[in-house]
């Protein structure tokens, strides 16, 4: 089994539904092969701080469908530097940790690979993000959940705008990408998808709505992702306005709504097949690599990859939501 004897897990960054089933496969894995786990509270701070506490098999036991992280997560500065990264090594090497599973998103991982660029404990990553940005892998921790929150939402918000005769504006999670806009827009029957990989698509408002509108309908539902480049929901009804007076405008914010909840059978699959190969990668002597799933099969993706290259949305999926809408 190589020198790994002892891992260590933490969560990293944003939180997301499927994080704590992740966490059981990691530490039910290690054990089932021999291995201690020490769990690491905060994140990469909890690595500076020494928060460390042993995992034991009962440890996760009726954690699989909680949401959140029993690890609790944390954003960290410090170990953007020379000196909280040496310190945190310091504190592995005291507790004889001989490998680190990190789940999170890209900002984590390229946290790990400037690590191992460092140091010799091998850093694996999991992908755990509501966002499913990240490229390498077809899916992410939580955004199943998260789509079957945005999904659950705006079908309630579809009832009250056909009852009055309104037009709502719903932002959704995703700075940088429109995967939950998108799949949560074809999903609710939105009639526009405003994300930030499509540029212009606001100015295209009028035109996508009356193209719609030849069958005058009592509702309209606009998705939109909170990165879009004319500044979300609240910007986009703001500069529409003029052009649907016939309509009560209203926007709706989701928030960290979409974080929240009991995770999805999908998640909670998929979350413990990924700390279970994260584990194995361990043994197998990979290190600065994300495991991820590619066609339903587990692959590994150098950190470098993982973060560097853009993971675009797929555009044959963006044409049906065109067609979907008239």
């Amino acid at each position: 089994m190589g020198k790994i004897k002892k891992i260590g897990v933490l969560t990293s960054g944003g939180d997301a539904p499927g994080m704590n089933a992740a966490i059981r496969g990691v530490t039910r894995t290690a054990i089932y092969n021999g291995l201690e786990v020490i769990g690491i509270r905060h994140g990469f701070q909890g690595l500076i701080n020494a928060n460390f506490k042993p995992l034991r098999s009962f440890s996760v036991s009726d954690i699989i469908q909680r949401g959140g992280t029993i690890l609790k997560t944390a954003r960290c500065e410090e170990f953007k530097t020379p000196e909280g990264r040496l310190k945190a090594y310091n504190n592995l090497k005291e507790e004889q940790i001989d490998g680190v599973v990190v789940i999170g998103g890209d900002g984590s991982f390229t946290g790990a690979r400037i690590f191992n660029e460092e140091f010799d404990i091998p850093f694996v990553g999991v992908p755990g993000t509501i966002d499913n940005d990240i490229y390498g892998t077809d899916y992410t921790i939580g955004y199943d959940t998260a789509l079957n929150t945005v999904v659950e939402a705006v079908d309630k918000i579809r009832d009250t705008a056909s009852a009055h005769n309104r037009m709502f504006f719903v932002e959704v999670m995703g700075a940088e990408a429109g995967f939950l806009a998108l799949f949560g827009g074809i999903a609710t029957g939105a009639e526009a998808i405003i994300i930030p990989e499509i540029k212009g698509e606001a100015r295209n408002l009028k035109k996508m709505i009356e193209t719609g509108n030849t069958r005058k309908k009592s509702s309209n539902i606009i998705i939109v992702a909170e990165g879009d480049e004319e500044g979300g929901a609240f910007g986009i009804a703001e500069k529409v306005k003029d052009d649907f007076k016939d309509y009560d405008i209203r926007v709706t914010v989701l928030g960290h709504l979409q974080r929240g909840g009991s995770p999805s059978a999908i998640d909670r699959v998929n979350a413990s097949r990924l700390g279970n190969a994260a584990v194995e990668a361990l043994i197998d002597d990979q290190k600065s690599v994300m495991v991820g799933l590619s066609n339903g099969e587990i692959t590994l993706v150098p950190f470098r990859k993982a973060v560097k290259l853009h993971k675009d949305v797929n555009h044959s999926i963006v044409e049906l939501a065109r067609i979907l809408s008239v």
